[in-house]
């Protein structure tokens, strides 16, 4: 499928272009013995296409160079730390193992969106860990966001089933502290409006000319609203999220009446897959570029594939076909965010907060009381 041309924009073809060419980058299986070099030049050789293409940002999947060893438990503390990175703050030097990555896009002018298991504060004794993404903008020359995922799915104890697939993100993780804070990202649109103009943000006649507006979130994340929210809350122009979400899982088929197969479970979790960032990205009114590390694991454990580009309709402008190394290139037309953002999701006009304190003050289920 061809990137597509005929978006009609909010400016009805008047005013600089905010139109953007993305690609998001889905990699194949990573397998535990897998070397960080290999992996490294695999997303090379997506690069160096993306390069061709004119791409300006390029995002990869959540814990990109690494196996997903989460469903693992890992008890010796040294072979843990060998899938963390050190902290990515500002300077890309800091990256260490994924310095080559922030090197290259450097080279080609390409902003950067990578998933990575992070290691904070790792000249203390106590090294604490998240599951976290950061954006290296070419223009800039630094990172100049960070988040850390919210929420974390699974179970802390593995399942007593020996055959089960565990997902210990809550043993290795610490819950994201970050927040779901949006930001602008330099040098992507032409002629932006910026302080140097005089002229302010959220006036009428300036909404949607800045640079564009972005967020981050990680798998688990966009399944919640209440993770979207907070972006469509902030102007959000694009989302960007990385997953690594499991196909099936032994101890789980057979508890839905309606899953039977192993291929029944991985079409749900990708039907699901595509739900959630379908709404997010309608109920927002936001493009999201959606990327995934797929495929069989050690040659048994599944991971979905499904990485997809969304528009701010909630429509799949273009998916990925395979399971493996695979490059999903889109010009991504801002201005078509402003429909949904002034209309039915004109949040100023349309929400109501005051009814909605229960979302904020209570976390588990409380049921009406019996009749």
């Amino acid at each position: 499928m061809e990137p597509i041309t005929n978006i009609t924009n909010g400016t009805n073809g008047a005013g600089p272009s905010r139109k953007i060419v993305v690609a998001g980058a889905q990699l194949g299986p990573i397998d535990v013995p897998t070397a960080r070099s290999e992996v490294i030049a695999r997303i090379f050789k997506l690069m160096d296409e993306a390069k061709t293409k004119g791409v300006k940002l390029f995002v990869l999947p959540e814990i990109a160079l690494v196996t997903f060893f989460p469903r693992h438990l890992i008890t010796n503390p040294e072979e843990l730390e060998k899938y963390f990175e050190r902290e990515v703050d500002g300077d890309p030097a800091k990256a260490h193992n994924m310095k080559p990555v922030f090197d290259k896009a450097r080279e080609y002018g390409m902003d950067l969106s990578i998933g990575y298991a992070e290691c904070a504060d790792a000249s203390g004794d106590k090294h604490e860990h998240y599951n976290t993404n950061v954006y290296y903008s070419a223009a800039a020359d630094k990172v100049i966001a960070k988040y850390r995922k919210v929420h974390l799915p699974g179970t802390v104890e593995p399942y007593e089933r020996p055959d089960a697939t565990n997902q210990l993100e809550k043993r290795y993780f610490k819950p994201g502290n970050l927040g779901f804070k949006a930001f602008r990202a330099p040098g992507l649109v032409e002629s932006p409006l910026t302080k140097a103009s005089g002229k302010a943000a959220n006036d009428k006649e300036t909404l949607g000319r800045g640079d564009p507006i972005m967020g981050m979130m990680i798998c688990n994340d966009r399944r919640w609203p209440e993770a979207w929210r907070p972006y469509g809350l902030q102007g959000v122009e694009m989302v960007l999220c990385g997953y690594n979400t499991t196909g099936w899982a032994p101890e789980l088929l057979g508890t839905n009446p309606k899953i039977k197969t192993k291929e029944m479970a991985k079409n749900e979790a990708l039907f699901h897959n595509k739900l959630s960032v379908q709404h997010g990205s309608y109920s927002n009114a936001c493009w999201s570029i959606n990327v995934a590390k797929c495929g069989m694991e050690d040659g048994k454990y599944p991971l979905i594939g499904g990485s997809c580009i969304v528009d701010p309709d909630g429509e799949v402008v273009i998916e990925a076909k395979t399971e493996g190394d695979e490059l999903l290139v889109w010009e991504c037309d801002l201005d078509f965010c402003k429909r949904g953002k002034g209309k039915v999701f004109a949040f100023e006009r349309h929400r109501r907060p005051e009814h909605y304190g229960i979302m904020v003050e209570q976390t588990g289920v409380k049921e009406p009381d019996f009749l």
